[in-house]
């Protein structure tokens, strides 16, 4: 009798101890049984992620896993962070994509800020939104536009931000604003400054209003444009110096590139697994389709190439956890990763045939999502920009 795995391998005993597995296996049943069925049924009608999934999540520690233990967490690396991550996005990229939303807050917290919000974080009760891109300012984030302005102990900001996914649920935004009129056209980055907004889940104080975005994918949360009309913040809502809000910015780059590779990966294992029941159980010329050479070679093509950027991802998350530089290495991973689920996924409705062009299978899902995997956390040519100069030095202006 032929054997026939129900999904491909995907442990690697350079990198997964036995504590990692544990970790990932604990993912794989939560997305299997707690994250798969939901996004079957909701995603289709673009449903929203239910509070039982996000309790779910905070139950097990996953807006924790790079938090302290000190402050709640189970104070684990971005390594887990991508095993983890992988897993929920296999079953539904926008669940994967909350991991980002606890997990905690970025840069520019004081120790005393970081003691009494982290706790709050790792328990799934105090979860974030960025607002940093703007309609003309999404790759060339030093350019943003909107202002804040003081106004004796507060801050008052002006201006529009876009891509702001979360930002109604969320218990906080982090938004960045110019904070110094006169931009250096040398260095534009320079004179920006972050602000911790805390506000109510589901929708917005006084002084900002909303529009959602209009997605083709992405679904089971809401994306916005949010509007800033003279809104008030203390000034001890500024985090960090004055200024320096683009460091802020750019100082995780390195752990969202390879989050969003693992979501990637997660994506096209999702793809492939499906694609293998489905040429197992679908009959053609009286043969069943996995006995077709063609497509036999088409899942080879995929898995190879998942695992090849499953490495890669898991060098990168090795280095960061290590404390080596890598936005090289994390550039490259971004890109490999997702270039490939597009293609991957793609290859997966093909596989499908008509049957992939419908809501009734999940690889349409899987392709919409990873469409979007090229796109934030920088382009695909955004990273091709940073790989070449890193290599050849930046091209002459």
């Amino acid at each position: 009798m032929t054997h026939r795995p129900s999904q491909p391998r995907t442990d690697s005993p350079r990198y997964l101890t036995e504590d990692r597995v544990a970790i990932r296996d604990l993912a794989r049943d939560f997305a299997m049984k707690q994250v798969l069925p939901v996004a079957n049924e909701l995603d289709p009608v673009r449903g929203t992620i239910p509070d039982t999934v996000k309790k779910a999540m905070a139950e097990v520690g996953f807006f924790g896993i790079m938090i302290p233990e000190e402050h709640g967490g189970l104070g684990l690396g971005v390594f887990e962070y991508c095993l983890v991550a992988e897993e929920l996005s296999r079953a539904w990229m926008s669940v994967s994509g909350l991991l980002a939303r606890g997990n905690g807050m970025g840069g520019g917290f004081t120790a005393e800020q970081e003691a009494v919000l982290l706790p709050k974080v790792a328990r799934g009760e105090y979860l974030g939104a960025y607002a940093l891109s703007e309609a003309e300012a999404g790759s060339d984030v030093a350019s943003i536009s909107c202002r804040a302005t003081r106004d004796g102990d507060d801050w008052v900001i002006s201006g529009t931000k876009m891509w702001c996914t979360y930002a109604d649920e969320a218990d906080y935004l982090v938004l960045f604003a110019r904070t110094d009129p006169h931009k250096d056209p040398a260095k534009p980055h320079r004179g920006i400054s972050a602000f911790l907004i805390d506000k109510q889940r589901g929708g917005f104080p006084g002084g900002i209003s909303g529009t959602k975005i209009r997605k083709i994918g992405y679904f089971g949360w809401s994306t916005w444009e949010l509007s800033f009309d003279n809104f008030r913040v203390p000034a001890t809502a500024m985090l960090g110096a004055e200024g320096k809000g683009f460091y802020l910015a750019v100082s995780g780059l390195e752990v969202g590139r390879a989050h969003t590779a693992a979501r990637a990966i997660g994506l096209a294992r999702g793809a492939l697994e499906d694609s293998i029941a489905y040429l197992h159980t679908r009959r053609q010329f009286g043969h069943e389709l996995a006995d077709f050479q063609h497509l036999r070679f088409k899942v080879a093509k995929m898995a190879a190439d998942i695992e090849a950027a499953r490495q890669l991802m898991y060098s990168v998350a090795t280095d960061i956890d290590t404390g080596r530089r890598c936005s090289l290495e994390a550039s490259m991973c971004k890109l490999v990763a997702t270039e490939m689920a597009e293609r991957v996924t793609s290859e997966a409705v093909q596989i499908h045939g008509g049957a992939g062009y419908t809501t009734d299978f999940q690889v349409e899902r899987h392709w919409r999502d990873a469409r979007l995997t090229k796109i934030f956390e920088g382009t695909s040519e955004i990273q091709m920009r940073i790989i070449s100069d890193e290599l050849l030095g930046r091209a002459s202006s």
